[in-house]
Order: C-alpha cells, then structure tokens, then sequence
C-alpha cells in the first residue's frame, strides 16, 4: 500500500480541537490497514505570527508544495485584529491557496435528514438539499490590481479594489464544473452579474462556449447573482452545480450553508489543476466556518465539518471513494441517533462535546467499513 503525504495544519480557536478528531481518524485508518497516512503537522494563522512573525513559514510552505493533500483548521481571532495588514491570520490561507495554485474551491450544501428542522427556512424546502457551489479561488476582486487605498487630501480617500478575469481562468472553472457535474444530476447554473460589470458579460460568452463545444450532452443556466441569491433561499433544491467567481462565491456559498441549519456542518475543497505526469492535483481541504474564539477550549465545538473535510480528502486526493462514503454515512447515523453538539442541539436530543462527537462517529465508520 502506498503511503500518502497529508500535511495537518490546524490553526487557531477551534482548529485544533476539531483536528485532533480528524487525526484520531486518520490513525484508526492506518491501525486498522485501511490506508497508510504519514502526518505532520505545522503551524498557521495567528499560532504562526505569534512563533514565526508571519501567518506561515516558508519551511511549512514548502512542506505544504510536498504533501499529497493539506488539512486546514481555522485561523483569527480579536488577539490578532491589531497585526499588520500583511501579516494577519487570513494571509497564511490566501498563500496557501497562490502558492499551492488551487483555483476551484468546492463547497457542497447537504441537507442531513436529522437536522432538516435545523433551517431557519420550513423542512420541505430543504429536505434532500444536495448542491455543489464551486467558486473561483485565484482571480477576481481579491487578487485583482490595483489594490490600494489612496489619500486624496482634504481628508479624502479612495479605496480601489479591481476585479479582473482572464479567458483562462473562466475555462478551467467551468470544465471543472461540467466535470462534477457529470457525476451528480448534469446540470451546472453559472452566476455572474453580466448586467453591470464587463468581467461578467466575458463570464457569460467563456462559460457559454465551454459547454456549446465540450459539454452539450449536459445543462447550463445562467442566472444573475442576485437572483441566484434570492433563489438559493426560494427554492434551493432547483440547483445542482453552481459556478461562479470568487466575491459572489464567497457570499453565495455562506447563504447555502446556512439553509443545512449550522455553518459549522459543513466542509469544503480547494483544488488545483491535475498534473498531466502524475495525474494528482495539489489540494487543500477545510471546515467552512470560523476559528469560533469564544468557545475555544471549551471542548463544545463540533468537529463535524473538519471531519466531513476528510471525507472530501479521502475522495478527491486518494481516491478512497468507498471510506469517503463510510465516513459520511458515519456521521448522518450519528446524527439520527439524536448525539448533538450545543450549536445543532434540538429537544430530546443528547447534548455532547467535541471528543464525545469524534468518538461516535468514529465508531459508526469503524461499523461502516466491516459491513
């Protein structure tokens, strides 16, 4: 069996606790030869300022280049809201992410049947939701320049930010897109705001042409952002893929989260172009919510998503389709048994901390796999 680089970067708040479940995880798999995973762990975000000055080391970069996946915490917190701009937290995921070339995050919106009542929205709404955001990560309004604030005297200022989008960059995010999309319901809705701004109107003609000559068999849609927005809540389980850029994928992918009941169910992807030698992708994988630093060490946070972040892991990156799907049948057992964490706690259930969530589903994969 071959051996598999994962590289853990657990981070700040929460990260930590939420990793170690992961890596209990990861050492059952590895006790019990279901796969062989070398570990190492490294530091990030405001952990990382604290010991090295910055929000990643060069060395634990380069160890990031080498690993076969990256396992990511969470980072921040108010201890580092006073650091310099280019020193804060968020900079050691935004380089992450530059470095690594990982230009596709994937953010699915799964309904678990035990949570439905979760939603602020009414269940039949969102009963079986089970849609795929895939945002652009490289490009658009965060890495566009010019980027800078200029004084203009008078006690004016401007702040300037530049959205700009290259051919390239659209193209790959939709093969990406019809891609998965192929391996789901066949349908990709792509979301842009083509009305007001000339990077959209370039979005529509490049995702428009991609699918004309490579993807006919399948489905495309293109709905305005805000509609897409509005519709996300209206009726949620009328998408399948959705694709679009970086700042409307940043929002639209929050709002289809909240619609499972709990930010902090669900996990995410990043993902880089597949090298044509290898056929291997550098990857990235991390829980959607925060480093949650008012309950840090508390032992109450809900390791959920960094495990359901795995799980992703174990599909994209080593291919291990049959324990990506263990581990997430796991975690919807536990759930109908009613074992809750405080942030998805409901009546009649049983409340349980973080270590308690860990070991449930642990043991419901561990019967998963046996089956």
């Amino acid at each position: 069996m071959n051996t598999s680089k994962l590289l853990l970067l657990p981070g700040d708040g929460i990260g930590p606790e939420a990793m170690a479940e992961v890596e209990k995880i990861v050492g059952f798999m590895n006790d019990e030869g279901v796969a062989s995973f070398a570990t190492e762990k490294a530091l990030v975000g405001g952990s990382a300022y604290d010991a090295h000055g910055e929000a990643i080391a060069d060395a634990d970069m380069e160890t990031a280049l080498a690993a076969d996946a990256v396992l990511f915490g969470a980072v921040g917190g108010p201890k580092w809201d006073s650091v310099p701009y280019d020193q804060r937290p968020e900079a050691g995921l935004l380089r992450l992410r530059k470095d690594l070339k990982l230009f596709a995050n994937l953010r699915p919106a799964i309904c678990y049947p035990a949570l439905a009542d979760a939603s602020s929205l009414k269940p039949e709404i969102i009963e079986g939701l089970d849609i795929l955001i895939l945002r652009e990560l490289t490009g658009g309004v965060y890495f566009g320049e010019p980027k800078e604030i200029i004084d203009l005297g008078n006690g004016q200022k401007r702040g300037i930010d530049t959205q700009v989008y290259d051919t390239y960059e659209i193209e790959r995010i939709a093969r990406a897109a019809f891609e998965l999309a192929r391996t789901r319901r066949g349908k990709v809705t792509s979301m842009e705001k083509r009305n007001v701004m000339k990077s959209g109107v370039l979005w529509n003609e490049v995702v428009t042409r991609v699918h004309r000559e490579e993807f006919s068999d399948l489905q495309l849609e293109h709905m305005l952002a805000d509609a897409g927005g509005m519709q996300l809540v209206r009726a949620p389980k009328q998408f399948d893929v959705i694709v679009t850029d970086n700042l409307f994928g940043d929002m639209l992918s929050d709002i289809a989260a909240m619609l499972t009941g709990s930010l902090g169910m669900l996990p995410s992807a990043s993902l880089g172009a597949e090298d044509p030698a290898t056929g291997k992708r550098k990857a990235l994988y991390e829980p959607v919510h925060g480093s949650a630093p008012d309950i840090a060490g508390q032992g109450v946070a809900n390791p959920i998503a960094m495990i359901a972040s795995f799980a992703m892991c174990l599909r994209y990156s080593f291919q291990k389709v049959r324990e990506a799907d263990a581990l997430e049948a796991a975690i919807a057992e536990v759930l109908e048994k009613g074992i809750r964490t405080p942030d998805i706690m409901a009546p009649g259930a049983t409340r349980v901390g973080t270590v308690e969530m860990g070991a449930a589903i642990r043991s419901a994969f561990r019967g998963k796999l046996a089956a």
